[in-house]
């Protein structure tokens, strides 16, 4: 049995809801048969969007939801979403199955708005920098927060429904401008940037600007681009930062050593917080700012999911899934004082994805439960750990060198008296008991704990199984806990 400290007196900080973040994009079949299947469609629907998805999402209580990419972003013209469905430009979108590469613009910036109003979450528009002006940005801005009556945007806004604000507060400056968001080096995006946002933080109060971070570690476009943003009057809100942990093997067939490798890649994620924190931290106050790590997941090979390689990007989620998700929300959690939002890419059909949906069919993925195990942590407080250590061992199967991987996962948040504890063991075939060990505070001996695990890592759901891998619920007792192999457990007691 292994000691787990929960230290209350040394809080890390609060975990900030939009860690929880999720994102949406025009791509493959996120939207049109995913999120969206039309208000005639003999699907249950509201307003068009699958009551299905609007369902299981609104329950994992999700605080923010990024759009319209992603890379679609950096040819997103906005007016083309507006006005009546029937009025819109059809453009094309390479980011479609290859019989189908057009975009409709069926959702466009009044319909992504009330999708996120049906299921509680915050809109997160990414503005695209690489193929509109400023004045692009400051018009879009006008459109959606204008007080009613006050200017010709907003007046077109409620001759398009909405008299009211949209109230959009969250604005990427640019998508993954080092790559097809521009093709910038970090000095070009550094001014690019600044005159972005010299008009797009007039153009409506309470505007949170987030500028375009790195691509996983690579920690020269952080340094290049403070070097030339750190002597700007204005500051950035956020500084994003994408980092997928890729592959190792396909998404359901995969080796042991590919199961361990991936979950070490997925680790890294520590690593990429430290590191950009430390370089941000470097250039004084002008450039602090937290992160947004606002896209992340896993990249398996095409072809596993449902679609069977139609939808881009589409692939399966098993256990492993599962395990990689609940070791990157702890990562978030650990590191709340500098993470601010976090957004998984992507909510359906789409890479690391919370649900699989295609005509009638619709599934959760066992990455949807790990959320939903994890929601009580937004907005507790997160509490120090420590827990006695134990690597497993592995063979890299890229280069067969020996590597090493912690074989627990923890943190700890306390909220209204309330204590939640998130754990995963990595471990394929050993067990874990753990006696729980309060520092600074007693807890109340019964509690809630769910189990989220399966006969083989390698489980998953599917249309013919859609329960395959599911949570299941047990008492228990908050003085000691039991957790098989290859699981993640939450555990809620109250405080004494």
């Amino acid at each position: 049995m292994k000691n787990l400290y929960l230290i209350k007196p040394l809080p890390l900080g609060t975990i900030s809801p939009h860690i929880y973040g999720h994102f949406s994009e025009h791509i493959g079949g996120v939207f049109y048969d995913g999120i969206y299947v039309g208000e005639d469609s003999p699907i249950p629907n509201i307003k068009g969007f699958r009551k299905a998805l609007v369902d299981a999402f609104k329950a994992i209580n999700p605080p923010v939801l990024r759009w319209p990419g992603g890379c679609f972003a950096e040819v997103y013209d906005w007016r083309d979403g507006i006005g009546p469905k029937d009025q819109r430009p059809t453009r094309l979108n390479w980011w479609t199955p290859h019989d189908k590469r057009f975009e409709p613009n069926l959702v466009g910036t009044h319909e992504f708005v009330e999708f996120c109003r049906l299921v509680g979450a915050e809109p997160y528009f990414a503005a695209n920098i690489t193929s509109t002006t400023p004045l692009d940005i400051r018009d879009w801005i006008d459109y959606c927060n204008s007080p009613k009556g006050t200017t010709t945007y907003a007046k077109l806004r409620e001759q398009n429904g909405s008299p009211e604000p949209l109230d959009v507060k969250y604005w990427g400056v640019g998508n993954e401008c080092w790559g097809g968001g521009g093709n910038m080096d970090p000095e070009t995006y550094a001014h690019e940037f600044r005159k972005y946002a010299a008009i797009m933080r007039n153009s409506a109060p309470g505007l949170q600007l987030i500028g375009c971070g790195p691509n996983g570690n690579d920690w020269m476009w952080t340094e290049k681009f403070l070097r030339v943003f750190h002597t700007s009057e204005h500051s950035m809100s956020g500084y994003s930062v994408h980092y997928y942990c890729g592959r190792s093997g396909d998404a359901v067939n995969f080796s042991n050593d590919n199961y361990y490798h991936l979950l070490a890649k997925a680790g890294f994620m520590e690593n990429i917080i430290q590191r950009n924190w430390n370089l941000i931290s470097g250039w004084g106050k002008q450039a602090q700012c937290p992160l947004f790590v606002d896209e992340w997941g896993c990249w398996h090979p095409d072809g596993s999911g449902p679609s069977k390689g139609y939808n881009l990007f589409e692939q399966q989620s098993t256990m492993r899934d599962a395990l990689v998700t609940a070791l990157t929300l702890n990562i978030f959690n650990n590191h709340c004082d500098k993470v601010k939002m976090a957004n998984v890419a992507q909510l359906v059909n789409n890479l690391h994805c919370l649900f699989l949906a295609g005509k009638e069919n619709f599934i959760l993925t066992p990455t949807y439960h790990v959320f939903n195990m994890f929601k009580s942590h937004q907005g507790a407080t997160a509490i120090k750990t420590a827990v006695e250590g134990q690597k497993i061992a592995f063979a890299n199967p890229d280069n067969k060198r020996q590597e090493e991987l912690e074989k627990l996962s923890v943190s700890a948040s306390v909220k209204d008296g309330q204590l939640t504890l998130t754990v995963a063991n990595l471990s394929l075939d050993e067990p874990e008991q753990l006696q729980l060990n309060p520092v600074g505070f007693q807890l109340k001996k019964d509690a809630c704990i769910t189990q989220l695990n399966a006969q083989d890592v390698r489980a998953h759901n599917d249309f013919d199984a859609p329960n395959a891998v599911e949570p299941t619920l047990i008492s228990g007792s908050s003085d000691c806990i039991a957790l098989p192999p290859a699981t993640v457990a939450t555990i809620v007691a109250e405080l004494a």
